[in-house]
């Protein structure tokens, strides 16, 4: 799923220059001290090709949309022309190796495989066939999914420092990474099962084995369909699948190769999916088409693992009665959309310790259409490169939690972790209960959104349709090379829904950006043991969109600490590294900011008085003074001048309001700037007056108190104007 709305404000440029890499450019994770280690536990270590000797050009890092290096694992990757190489030292035992790769559209050829710098035999076959997806349908898309995964049994086994060299024999390769894995023998056939052999599939590939299957299936109700070693060739889905086991010899050994597996609306359920290769022959997205390895229900009970799933749209893409499914261990390579999406009704449904690559939409994600998903949760998952969405997306749904997971590389349109009420269409059911995010790690997560024209956080809160009112815990996050923000509390579709109940606890940010808080919504988030280093802008962006949509209070509960400034100018973002400059002491301050007032009268709301238009006005309460309007400037300020506005209509006729002038620093206590007096308003002289405040005066919250108005009985306000110059 995308965030498609488009909103045309606040402009930033695209950020080209990355961050470290991974250490010693593998893929792990440090875990926040007393807590589990974020990611599944792999059978395999991937070493990046931009660590390795290399005769080739490292391209990279790079991090603007549509381009290969942005798409990396790392953001940087090695292109090979016709001869050179790139040689990788092995960092444990294996005897076999997955390579993430990319060729340029429209070719194919071979990479020679070198161990200790002998040629192997066995070659390594390189396609550009299952990339290149273009979704112009997609607001924001470009074209992308630039890079592709090829696996090869080395039919030797490798020692860790072996040198491992893979060479270009024709055509450009860009290596992106190598997945060094020891594969243990295949398994035996399990006493009692039916082999789709048996029953006459073809394990050479060139037979159609969809009828045998479907014989073994229902040969062996309440027992095991034993798929052995080979190659399956199903030309149409699997139906009626339960109370069985599908069983392989293994992921590197039985492979089916269809592009739907199984395809069904119901299922009484107790199916279990283990232990082969579902792969497919999807080259482009066409989302009327279920080209998934699972569409629509297992049936309760149910479990997917030890399965290598790639060239689909999609992993699974689960509906219906999914009741305490549980997927673990398992491989979702180069899928066109999504790698697992819950759409809907599942209950205690667990998906944990999988690897995703390379999806083409979420990675992961919950959508509560029809039905919320409720009690289920994505667990010690590892997913790298998602190129059009997010890592792990949760839209809607009832006590749900996102544990534990080792998110890398976003491209577009997404962030690391969202936690949204996107709702795409109706019936949704919004987020309620309790959301728990807990122990993610997150790296090189958040991207530009091409249609908000601005950037999405590494973790995201989104209010995006409807007000976010569930209980959002953040725990034990660490979000590392962020290339924007850490933390993104905005409403997406523009409409100024509020963000609330959200308690951010013990995180640890290094190197963002731009900014650790990005708070673009109403409403409120508690902070807790939130250090962070290396802070590219300043500590907290605060500028609620719309603009008078009301203020985002960030509540400081302790241990803070790296990030208390607070960017200076809601009109323009701040760039990548860029710092935080110092104000113009000519620009208005209270432009923009959050506006509050004690009551305010039909329209005539507190944010009208820092819209930069005077004929646009707050009106407090009538009757019923004193009233007061206060503005937050976003930080503390040696305010010299204030410029009070009504509007300069000779409709309005001049009037006197007696005004207090009060400040504060936190929010909470306020003293006297300027006590009460009266201001004269005449639309003779514009309607405009000044207030010259005393030297020394620092102030965070402006607060104007109206005692009085010999106009109206309310206070007005069209325009209120701070300035640092007297």
């Amino acid at each position: 799923m995308q965030s498609t709305m488009i909103r045309s404000v606040r402009g930033m440029p695209v950020v080209a220059t990355a961050v470290a890499s991974l250490a010693a450019g593998m893929l792990v994770a440090a875990a926040p001290a007393a807590h589990a280690a974020a990611g599944a536990g792999l059978p395999f270590t991937s070493v990046e090709a931009e660590s390795a000797a290399t005769t080739g050009t490292r391209i990279g890092p790079d991090y603007t949309q549509g381009t290969l290096a942005s798409e990396a694992s790392g953001r940087q990757a090695v292109r090979l022309a016709s001869g050179q190489r790139v040689e990788f030292t092995a960092p444990r035992a294996a005897n076999a190796v997955n390579v993430s790769y990319s060729v340029p559209d429209g070719q194919s050829g071979t990479l020679n495989v070198y161990v200790n710098g002998v040629r192997l035999a066995r070659t390594l076959t390189v396609t550009s066939t299952y990339s290149y997806i273009d979704t112009g349908w997609i607001p924001g898309a470009r074209q992308h999914h630039f890079f592709d995964d090829a696996r090869l049994m080395l039919g030797q086994d490798i020692q860790a420092g072996d040198k491992v060299a893979f060479e270009s024999t024709g055509t450009q390769v860009t290596v992106d990474v190598a997945d060094f894995e020891q594969v243990a023998a295949p398994a035996s056939q399990p006493a009692g099962s039916v082999s789709v052999v048996s029953e006459g599939a073809d394990p050479s590939g060139n037979g159609d084995s969809t009828q045998a299957f479907r014989d073994a299936i229902a040969a062996a109700q309440g027992g095991t369909v034993w798929i052995p070693p080979g190659d399956y060739r199903i030309t149409s889905s699997l139906n009626g699948v339960q109370n069985v086991t599908l069983q392989g010899a293994g992921s590197w050994y039985s492979v089916v190769h269809t592009s739907r597996f199984v395809d069904q609306s119901t299922s009484s359920g107790n199916v279990h999916i283990k232990d082969f290769a579902v792969i497919g022959e999807v080259t482009e997205r066409v989302d009327s088409s279920p080209d998934n390895f699972v569409n629509g229900s297992l049936g309760p009970n149910s479990s997917v693992s030890g399965m290598w799933i790639q060239h689909l749209k999609c992993g699974m893409w689960l509906m219906g009665d999914n009741d305490n499914l549980v997927v673990e261990n398992n491989r979702f390579l180069d899928t066109t959309a999504d790698g697992i999406n819950l759409n809907g009704s599942a209950k205690g449904v667990v998906v944990r310790d999988n690897f995703l690559r390379n999806q083409g939409d979420d990675a992961l994600a919950m959508w509560s259409l029809y039905a919320p998903d409720t009690n289920s949760s994505f667990e010690n998952n590892t997913i790298s490169q998602p190129n059009l969405a997010n890592g792990i997306a949760i839209y809607g749904g009832t006590d749900i939690s996102v544990k534990n997971n080792l998110v890398s590389d976003t491209n577009a349109l997404g962030s690391g972790i969202a936690i949204s009420n996107q709702k795409f269409m109706d019936p949704f059911s919004p987020l309620s209960g309790t959301i728990t995010v807990d122990g993610n790690t997150l790296v090189r997560t958040g991207a530009m959104n091409p249609n908000w024209n601005h950037p999405m956080g590494a973790l995201r809160v989104d209010s995006y349709d409807s007000a976010i009112n569930a209980t959002v815990n953040i725990t034990d996050t660490t979000v590392t090379d962020s290339p924007y923000s850490a933390f993104e509390f905005v409403s997406g579709g523009g409409q100024g829904y509020p963000v609330r109940n959200v308690n951010v606890t013990g995180a640890t940010v290094r190197n963002t950006g731009t900014v650790v808080v990005q708070a673009e919504a109403q409403g409120a988030a508690t902070f807790k043991n939130v250090t962070a280093t290396q802070v590219g802008a300043a500590g907290i962006y605060n500028c609620p969109y719309p603009a008078n949509s009301g203020s985002f209070t960030l509540t400081d509960g302790g241990g803070n600490s790296g990030w208390s400034s607070t960017w200076a100018d809601c009109s323009t973002w701040p760039q990548p590294g860029q710092g935080n400059p110092e104000p113009d002491p000519n620009r208005n301050l209270a432009k923009g900011r959050p506006a509050t007032a004690t009551g305010s009268q039909d329209v005539y709301t507190p944010g009208k008085a820092v819209d930069g238009d005077a004929n646009s006005y707050w009106e407090s309460a009538n009757n019923a003074f004193p009233q007061s309007w206060t503005v937050d400037l976003g930080s503390s300020y040696a305010v010299r001048r204030l410029v009070l506005k009504l509007p300069p209509s000779s409709a309005w006729g001049a009037r006197t309001q007696t005004i207090t002038v009060l400040g504060s620093t936190d929010g909470s206590t306020y003293s006297t700037v300027v006590g009460s007096q009266g201001y004269r308003f005449d639309p003779a002289t514009g309607n405009t007056t000044t207030v010259s405040l005393p030297g020394g005066t620092n102030l965070r919250y402006l607060r104007l108190s109206v005692s009085a108005n010999t106009g109206w009985p309310a206070g007005q306000f069209g325009e209120v104007e701070a300035y640092l110059t007297s």
